[in-house]
Parts: C-alpha cells; structure tokens; sequence
C-alpha cells in the first residue's frame, strides 16, 4: 500500500563453526530441546531470531490476510564473514529494498524480565600478519641465538600493541575517537552492571582493559584491537627442535565513532613495518569482510513504537543500550537506503553464541513474534 509504511526485516541464516564439538552435549546441528532451550549451532545467532521474525509476520498475514503495513524480508549467508557481497546486491536491488525503516532481528534483549533497545554497533576492520625470517627452517643447536626466530620475532612484534593497561599503542589509532559525553556515560551507567559475578562467571579472577573507562563503556563505546589467532614452527606431538623461519598473527579491530576499517589496517601496516624486529620482514593482508561503525537517530519513529512494544510486553520500559559487535548490514542500509536499522533481536545473555551448547528460549520465541505483530500494527498510519 502506498499510503503505509515500508519495513525491511534483515537477518542472517549463516553461522559459525561448531568447533570444538567435543565440548558439544549434543551434536550441533541436530536440534534438540531440553528445559525450554533449543540447543543447536545458530539456534541464538541467529535462526532462532530469524524465524522469530517470519512466524511473527506470517501470524499476523494469515490472521488478517496480510499485514498491517508493508514488509519485505533480506536474509543472508554471509554476515559472519563481514557481508563481503551484500553492498553490491543492496545497491544493484535499492529500489526493490527502499524502506522508511530496517528491523534487524540479529541480536538480543537484555535479560528474561528485562528489555533493551541497542542504539550503537562498532565496526569491524582485520588483518593477518606474516613474518619471515631465513629461507628455511633451521636446527636450533647451529643456528640457535645466531639468527631471528620467527616465532620470538612476532611474540616481540605482538607485544608493541599495548601497554600493560590495555591502551592501544598504534599510533593514530585513537585520532577519530569522539570520547563518550557526560549525558552518555550517565546513560550507560544506569545499566545495572555486576563486575564480581561477570568476572566469576567467566573463570576469571580480574578483568583487563583500558584504563579511565568502566568495563561496559569499553565493550560498547572503545574501539579493540585484539589477537586471535598466532601459530608458528612446530606444532605436532612431541619436539622438534627448529628454529622456525614464519609466523603468522591474526587481528581484528572493533571501531567505534569515525574510525573506518581501511584507515586502521593502514595504521596497523605501518606500525608492524616500524616495529618489526631486525632480520624479520613482515605482509600484511587484509581479511575480506569489514563494517563501519553504526549509531542510530533516535528520532526516529520504529525506534519509539519498538521501545513501547517492549515495555507492554515486559512491563518495564527498555534500557537504552549499546553492542561491542558488529552486524555489517545496519551501515550498509544506512549508507545505501539511508535506512537507520533498529534491533529486534529476542536472544539472551549467556546463550552461548559462537560457543559450544549454544541456546535459543522458545518463551523468546513466542514472547519474540508476539511483538512483531504488535510493532507493524503500532507503526500504521
């Protein structure tokens, strides 16, 4: 209907790998429910939230015969690996995809008896770090402490990152930072926050990071570089006794504010080439797949008939908050459709996304398309 609002609902039906499977109480892609949970790989992230969407709008269209405003659907395959391809089809279908608005069903809510409203993702930027030393890999009796080791080379190279506090050392890395104002970090510290039971919770006995910062304002308002992933040299059972002539560093950035993903790989290339300890030479190469960071217009009308939604379902108004991940596409509708994309996701804290027995409620689920149906209703004219 052309006198009624368009609704983009955006989600994603690829996952990540189940490994380790092992530590799988049931295999990962054979669904099973016990106590109210499904357990499966993407059960949280996100095709327990992707079908959420659908049967909630398909309730209401079989209700009704068809629903209240106009509502089209992008489901994808390749979020987890950055949305390589999706500007391009978002671009070349941007007629067929206009909206006033994009309802993206990624995400999740703040607790069962608590809603949230998340109003900011941080971007993604990444990058594989090679080194080199000799032109093979020697006997570390007759070439040991004479010439570079690959291996130390990069633990060297991996260790200018930081400093012992957390703070990023590369340098500009900061330059596009907008620092959070008073009014935002009041904002942020009205979400109830345990630090004791987050640190318990996760087998630690203290937290790291950036110093002058909360630790909920560093996951959801600083920008990270972090390692994940270093190999080198030897890596069967037993000894061998080399020393190893490559090495290979994998990092990935969270951006946040006016930080671009291209900007910080640059930065990152030029201090590995600064810092790169002698005798070693070091590649950097990209990794495809990278996301700006996004903020939402909070004037904005989804955004406030979602937040009314949520505080009718669950009794008590939303908490305003924010999200230390990444979804590609919100930047991509925003910068193409200039559609601002609000989250409308219904899985949990502590459902084990990206892990082994990753779960989905089904309470959520029907708690999830109940208000899918309630917002298009609310979002009539």
């Amino acid at each position: 209907s052309d006198d009624q609002p368009t609704v983009l609902i955006y989600g994603h039906y690829d996952v990540q790998p189940a490994e380790p499977l092992d530590l799988w109480d049931t295999p990962p892609f054979e669904p099973t429910v016990r106590d109210g949970k499904l357990y499966a790989r993407g059960s949280a992230d996100m095709k327990g939230n992707l079908l959420t969407s659908i049967h909630g709008v398909e309730a209401l269209a079989r209700a009704n015969g068809q629903p209240p405003i106009n509502v089209s659907f992008i489901y994808e395959g390749e979020e987890e690996i950055g949305s390589p391809n999706l500007p391009k089809l978002v671009e070349a279908e941007r007629a067929f995809l206009a909206a006033d608005a994009v309802l993206s069903a990624d995400g999740g809510q703040h607790g069962p008896d608590q809603p949230s409203l998340s109003v900011g993702l941080k971007g993604l930027g990444g990058c594989q770090i090679n080194l080199t030393t000799a032109n093979s890999d020697l006997h570390s009796g007759m070439y040991g402490a004479t010439v570079p080791n690959a291996v130390q080379a990069m633990v060297q190279l991996a260790a200018t990152f930081h400093d012992t506090e957390g703070r990023v050392q590369v340098e500009g890395f900061y330059d596009k930072v907008h620092d959070l104002t008073d009014a935002e970090r009041a904002e942020i510290a009205e979400v109830p926050f345990d630090e004791p039971a987050f640190t318990s919770d996760l087998g630690l006995d203290a937290l790291w990071g950036e110093a002058g910062w909360t630790p909920v304002e560093r996951q959801w308002a600083r920008p990270t570089l972090d390692m994940n992933g270093i190999w080198g040299g030897f890596q069967g059972d037993g000894t061998k006794t080399v020393t190893p002539r490559k090495s290979h560093l994998k990092v990935t950035c969270r951006l946040v504010s006016d930080q671009t993903p291209v900007e910080i790989v640059n930065l990152i290339e030029q201090h590995v080439q600064k810092y790169c300890p002698p005798g070693a030479k070091v590649e950097v190469q990209r990794i495809p797949g990278s996301a700006k960071p996004f903020v939402l217009d909070r004037d904005n009308d989804v955004h406030r008939a979602a937040g009314n939604v949520l505080e009718e379902l669950f009794g008590n108004p939303p908490f305003i908050v924010r999200s230390g991940g990444t979804i590609p596409a919100t930047g991509i509708f925003q910068e193409i459709l200039g559609a601002d994309s609000v989250m409308f996701g219904w899985s949990m804290p502590g459902s084990g996304a990206h892990a082994p027995n990753e779960w989905y409620r089904l309470e959520d689920y029907e708690r999830g398309r109940i208000a899918y149906a309630m917002l298009l209703y609310r979002l009539q004219r």
